[in-house]
């Protein structure tokens, strides 16, 4: 089994077992990794694109005053 991938290197199936983090990190960097067996058939490896931000996260409640908010604000900073 041969693997191309990056700017068209090719990789036997083997060294892509042994190297399976960096093939990852080929397809991540180049958008996927194709891999042709001996009989001809090819497959392809993408990375899953992500739904929404990393960032967006939901908030949660804590039922506390703007000056207990403040007030551990500087309380925080003391500390540094």
């Amino acid at each position: 089994m041969l693997l191309k991938f990056g700017k068209n290197r090719m990789n036997t199936y083997t060294e892509a077992r042994q190297k399976l983090a960096s093939l990852l990190e080929q397809a991540a960097k180049y958008g996927e990794v194709c891999i042709k067996r001996r009989d001809g058939q090819v497959f392809v490896v993408k990375p899953q694109k992500r739904k929404g931000s990393p960032l967006a996260v939901t908030g949660i409640r804590l039922n506390l005053s703007r000056s207990e908010i403040l007030q551990s604000i500087e309380e925080g900073r003391r500390v540094f």
